[in-house]
């Protein structure tokens, strides 16, 4: 590795300070009543319901129930599954009763909770949304429907800063589109989500390309909560939920628990952080910098950070996986911090044995993080979406088992892939760089620094 400058070392660690307070406290302003966030702190974390609580609904189609199939119940749990992954609740829980025509869904939240509006998430779980295209501003001439003819859709803004939702059609769409805005050229062809209008543009264009666009949309939330409805499917049938027979689901764990477990936490991380520095000296000072902004990065992983990013669930599950990468960060820094320790007492110079130190514990750092990120995508493959990413890159395994959304173990494997890579991040290459720019001032010139002899 080239020759790295003093100012190296703060610059790295500023940032980390930086990433680690804005992701613990968050960064935000206020305009009279109004508060305007601009980085999300952890107080934004969306907890499961084994640590918040939550609600469940119980959802009845809104069709003879003769007319249902076994099949539909099934689409329709898939669709909902969907639609909580969108929301970002990946601890949720949906079965579906055959017998009754019941869908039973189960999600976080916690009574007060004034950013999270259950009812309005039970209403939109159980819209059909059904997306389609009409000549005219009647439902009478049917050019499109969302579930076969739209590929993509997506939130943007336009040329004027309006929020927009672009439709990327399928081949057959696009055809049948192209031959539409001829017919209508001049004239108004309406879009409707279920039995609202929500456009009706004027087509000044014959549109060949497959493309298109909604607009009308208030703000960004609005186009992507669009969007989402679009990509995750139209159920075959409404269904309808009673608010009086939403129940409140008990925490497993309680507030208090929680609170001393953070507080353990701390605790915990301060003597590992105090225990490396006592038996690694230097090193082990700027491992523990970089244990601190390890855990920064996942706390900002889970809560979102940007304030247009959802929160993810945090489960107890979540937690361990915390605590998991974590230990495998502790794990890193002990295996480089030996090696340096070794090369010193082989004769080496300081920068030669920094350098030694961490090419050689480089592969075993590497060969354990990667088997576990591996574990993580298979994790969040088999308990996660079907329309996840993470269930695509593993279905040619998935297709030899059943799979359904499990909330916790989702949560396990995300933080666990999560604390892998910021371990990378932090505890390879941020420790690396900040331990070669510290070495270069004479004051930290000396060996035993470094667990070398102190008369060397």
């Amino acid at each position: 590795m080239k020759r790295v400058g003093k100012p190296v070392f703060f610059i790295v660690a500023i940032l980390i300070i930086a990433l680690t307070y804005a992701a613990f406290f968050g960064v935000y302003n206020y305009y009279g009543d109004i508060k305007k966030v601009y980085i999300k702190g952890a107080d934004e974390i969306r907890w499961g319901i084994d640590i918040s609580g939550g609600v469940e609904a119980i959802f009845v189609p809104d069709i003879d129930k003769s007319q249902i199939t076994d099949e539909n119940m099934a689409a329709a749990k898939e669709k909902i599954e969907t639609r909580l992954v969108n929301l970002n609740i990946t601890d949720s829980e949906v079965y579906t009763d055959n017998s009754n025509k019941q869908v039973i869904v189960r999600f976080p939240w916690k009574p007060g909770e004034s950013k999270f509006d259950p009812a309005e998430a039970v209403q939109e779980l159980g819209e059909t949304a059904m997306l389609t295209f009409y000549g005219g501003t009647t439902r009478d001439d049917l050019i499109l429907e969302g579930s076969k003819d739209v590929a993509r859709a997506y939130p943007g803004v336009d040329e004027n800063g309006r929020y927009i939702v672009h439709l990327e059609l399928t081949s057959s769409g696009a055809a049948k589109f192209a031959e539409a805005t001829q017919k209508y050229y001049g004239k108004q062809i309406s879009i409707w989500m279920d039995d609202q209008m929500i456009s009706a543009p004027t087509v000044n264009a014959v549109i060949t390309e497959g493309k298109c666009y909604i607009e009308g949309m208030a703000n960004a939330e609005e186009a992507t909560k669009l969007a989402n409805k679009i990509n995750a499917g139209s159920l075959p049938f409404a269904l309808n939920v009673d608010d009086s027979k939403l129940q409140i689901i008990s925490p497993t764990l309680g507030a208090q628990a929680l609170n001393v477990m953070l507080v353990a936490g701390i605790v915990a991380l301060i003597l590992v952080c105090l225990l490396m520095i006592l038996r690694y000296r230097l090193p082990g000072a700027i491992a523990s910098i970089a244990l601190i902004g390890q855990v920064g990065g996942m706390i900002a992983c889970v809560s979102g950070f940007f304030p247009n990013f959802p929160s993810f669930t945090l489960t107890i599950p979540g937690i361990a996986g915390i605590i998991l990468s974590i230990g495998m960060g502790v794990d890193a820094n002990v295996i480089t911090s030996e090696h340096i320790k070794e090369e010193l007492r082989k004769g080496k110079t300081i920068d030669g044995a920094i350098d030694s130190g961490y090419e050689t514990g480089w592969s075993a750092i590497l060969d354990g993080n990667i088997t576990v990120i591996i574990v993580s995508i298979i994790l969040m493959g088999a308990f996660g979406s079907p329309n996840s990413l993470t269930y695509k890159m593993i279905a040619w395994i998935m297709n030899f088992f059943s799979s359904s959304i499990t909330g916790s173990i989702y949560s396990f494997g995300y933080t666990l892939l999560m604390g892998v890579i910021f371990n990378f991040v932090m505890g390879v290459t941020a420790s690396r760089l900040m331990l070669k720019s510290i070495s270069r001032f004479k004051a930290f010139r000396k060996p035993w620094l470094y667990g070398g002899a102190k008369n060397a």
